[in-house]
């Protein structure tokens, strides 16, 4: 009989593999043996679905993002700017598809759209641009806006307890969203000197 104990927030199977086979298992797992007495973590599964959920909260930050941007790309004039936020919409995107992954290699199962804030902020930018007529600066204000929301919600996740792995990627997507935010704030500021 063999022995293990998965332990979810490092990504290790530890046990006795003695009178055993691990067969089917991912190649990239580590098998590191417990000390006698060693047990897993009593919170180890409620700390992985608490990651899942703050990884599941983010990619749907990213969907509103993606969808955000490439709606503001639609409907602003300068076509240096709707590059810029059409690579933005796609960096967005790019990030989504990296918390899949990770939230997949977690075994968790990943959400489906974006948020119902998401939703009523696009219709909102939609709205106020039928009134305005999509100004540039507006779209812009628009972008900074929801970045300032993505920021908050990075911030939040890192500072909750997240394996190693997902705080890695939460850390490398927040520097991401900074940079956004500071481009677009950046390109509004100039846009209302020369606006």
């Amino acid at each position: 009989m063999t022995n293990f104990t998965i332990n979810p927030l490092n990504q290790t199977i530890s046990g006795d593999r003695k009178h055993g086979q691990l067969e089917g298992m991912m190649s990239s797992t580590v098998f590191t043996p417990l000390a006698a007495g060693d047990t897993q973590e009593p919170n180890a599964v409620q700390l992985n679905e608490d990651a899942v959920d703050t990884l599941n909260n983010l990619l749907e930050i990213c969907r509103d993002g993606e969808y955000g941007f490439s709606e503001c790309a639609t409907h602003t004039k300068a076509s240096d700017l709707k590059t810029v936020l059409s690579q933005r919409a796609d960096d967005c995107r790019r990030a989504g598809v990296d918390l899949v992954a990770l939230i997949r290699q977690m075994g968790g199962e990943y959400d489906e759209g974006g948020t119902a804030m998401g939703a009523i902020h696009r219709g909102w930018v939609a709205a106020k641009g039928k009134i305005t007529g999509y100004s540039d600066l507006d779209m812009l204000n628009e972008c900074e806006r929801a970045e300032d929301v993505a920021l908050a919600h990075y911030k939040k996740a890192l500072n909750r307890n997240l394996p190693e792995a997902a705080h890695a990627l939460v850390k490398q997507q927040a520097s991401g969203a900074q940079r956004n935010h500071d481009q677009i704030k950046a390109l509004r500021d100039a846009l209302k000197v020369t606006g």
